[in-house]
């Protein structure tokens, strides 16, 4: 297992349903790894963040890549990360898991919170305007004893 590293930065975006905006790529420079919480929609999106950092996609009820799990479980820089579209799909108990972030995307809206001290965050929607909802990525940064979260409106 990893040790946790401090000022550790893990980028997070979804639902870009093919649409990679260039305004999100300086956002993820920098980063330690790349999380796509699925409706990818196009896997060049993935190649193209790949650039950037290592990529953990997942598959959303857009996406039809054989490839990606549609949710997944794994170590970041010493900190369990759930990955997964769809929040009312979690198949299990984060806190009893040991996971430290749950990141699920689907609703298009940015939102964190805590439950049971496991944080939960969507970044929103990082592809095509849907009604008057924000276009946003999000960024995670681990510092010392604290998980600090940022997003960012690209338009």
């Amino acid at each position: 297992m990893e040790t946790s590293k401090t000022n550790f930065v893990v980028g997070l975006i979804s639902d870009t349903h093919g649409l990679l905006r260039a305004a999100a790529l300086p956002f993820f420079r920098g980063c330690q790894a790349i999380l796509h919480a699925g409706d990818v929609c196009n896997p060049e999106i993935v190649t193209e963040l790949e650039k950037l950092a290592p990529v953990y996609p997942v598959a959303g009820n857009m996406d039809h890549h054989p490839g990606w799990p549609g949710q997944d479980t794994f170590i970041l820089g010493g900190h369990t990360f759930h990955l997964l579209h769809d929040l009312d799909k979690l198949d299990l108990d984060p806190r009893a898991a040991g996971i430290k972030v749950v990141v699920f995307g689907h609703t298009h809206r940015p939102e964190a919170f805590y439950r049971d001290a496991v944080l939960y965050i969507n970044p929103g929607s990082a592809g095509p305007r849907r009604g008057s909802l924000p276009i946003s990525v999000a960024r995670l940064r681990f510092k010392p004893g604290q998980i600090v979260p940022e997003f960012i409106a690209l338009s």
